[in-house]
């Protein structure tokens, strides 16, 4: 069962997630689902995806992750021979 958006996730997902997380939900999910994931397999897929950028904080709400700036703005850099 893909979600077309995110009106169609469960009630439960829906109260706990803020938008930008319900987004990163619905596309994870239907991208495992695509990949020949079971529904559960695709819904933990889906979780994962969220705890990437997202925690749960002590009201029982999901809050975006502060950014680590060593992590996002690493230079790349690469040796010779």
């Amino acid at each position: 069962m893909a979600y077309n958006q995110i009106d169609e996730l469960p009630q439960e997902i829906k109260e706990q997630l803020p938008e930008h997380a319900q987004q990163i939900f619905v596309a994870a999910f239907n991208a495992a689902q695509s990949n020949g994931f079971s529904e559960d397999g695709a819904r933990d897929v889906a979780w994962n995806s969220v705890r990437n950028e997202y925690e749960e904080g002590s009201d029982g709400k999901w809050h975006r992750k502060p950014e680590d700036p060593a992590t996002h703005h690493k230079a790349v850099t690469s040796g010779g021979n």
